[in-house]
C-alpha cells in the first residue's frame, strides 16, 4: 500500500507522470470527440437512411459515395489512421502530437462509426409509422424531425454510448503517438518503465469512465423510450 500512496503517479499534477492530469486530459479528448462526431455523425446516419430509400437517381448516386467513404472510414485501425492522418493533421491543427491532434484523428475515426449506427437505428422504425404520417401531408423534414429522429431516439442515445466507449479506447491507442492521456501515461510510465502500479491504476481508471459512460447511457435511453415506461 505504501508504494501505491509514495508512487508520483498519485502525488502530482505533472503531465508527464501525473494519473489525475492525465484521466482529465482523456476526458477531455473523448468530450470534444463526442461533440464533434455526433454534429456530423448523426446528420451523415440519417442522409444514408434517406438516400437509400430514394427514388432519386442522384441521391442513390450520393447514397454510394457517402457510403463508399463511410466504410473505407471504418475499415482503417486507428493506430493506422491516426498515423496516415499526420500531414492532415499537421494542416488543420498545427501540430502533430497533443491532445487536440489526437482529437481530430479520433473524430475522423468516430464519424463513420457513429453514422453507419444512426443509419442501423433508423432502419428499424416500423415503416407503418412513417406511411401514417405520410398519409395525414407532412413534409420529408416533418417526417424526419417528428418520426425518424424522436422514435430512433432510444437507439441513438445507444449508438452515441457505444461510440463514446470506442472513443475511449481509441485515446488509450493515441497515447502511443504522443497524443497524451491515460494511455500515454501507461505506455511511457508503466509498460516501459516497468512500473505496475501505473499500469493497474490506468486500467481501473478507464473501466470506471466506461462503467459510468455505460451506466449514463442506459439510463438516459430508458428516460426516453416510451415502450420501457409504458410496461
Amino acid at each position: 500500500m505504501s508504494e501505491w500512496l509514495t508512487n508520483p503517479v498519485f502525488t502530482t499534477w505533472d503531465t508527464n507522470t501525473s494519473l489525475w492530469s492525465n484521466t482529465l486530459i482523456t476526458l477531455y479528448m473523448t468530450v470534444g470527440t463526442m461533440l464533434f462526431t455526433a454534429l456530423i455523425g448523426v446528420p451523415l446516419g440519417v442522409l444514408l437512411y434517406e438516400t437509400e430509400r430514394s427514388t432519386s437517381r442522384a441521391a442513390r448516386w450520393i447514397n454510394r459515395i457517402v457510403g463508399f467513404i463511410v466504410n473505407i472510414g471504418r475499415s482503417f485501425p486507428f493506430i493506422i489512421l491516426i498515423i496516415a492522418l499526420i500531414p492532415v493533421t499537421r494542416f488543420v491543427v498545427g501540430r502533430v502530437t497533443g491532445p487536440d491532434a489526437a482529437m481530430f484523428a479520433l473524430t475522423i475515426s468516430a464519424i463513420p462509426f457513429l453514422a453507419r449506427l444512426i443509419e442501423i437505428n433508423l432502419r428499424e422504425i416500423a415503416a407503418g409509422k412513417i406511411e401514417a404520417v405520410q398519409m395525414m401531408g407532412a413534409t420529408r423534414w416533418q417526417v424526419i424531425r417528428q418520426v425518424l429522429l424522436p422514435e430512433a431516439l432510444p437507439g441513438i442515445i445507444g449508438s452515441l454510448t457505444t461510440t463514446t466507449i470506442a472513443v475511449i479506447g481509441y485515446t488509450a491507442m493515441a497515447g502511443a503517438v504522443g497524443g497524451k492521456g491515460l494511455g500515454d501515461l501507461a505506455i511511457r510510465r508503466g509498460y516501459q518503465s516497468y512500473d505496475d502500479v501505473v499500469m493497474i491504476a490506468t486500467v481501473l481508471v478507464l473501466i470506471v469512465i466506461v462503467v459510468l459512460v455505460q451506466a449514463v447511457g442506459t439510463a438516459l435511453a430508458r428516460a426516453v423510450d416510451h415502450r420501457a415506461q409504458s410496461r
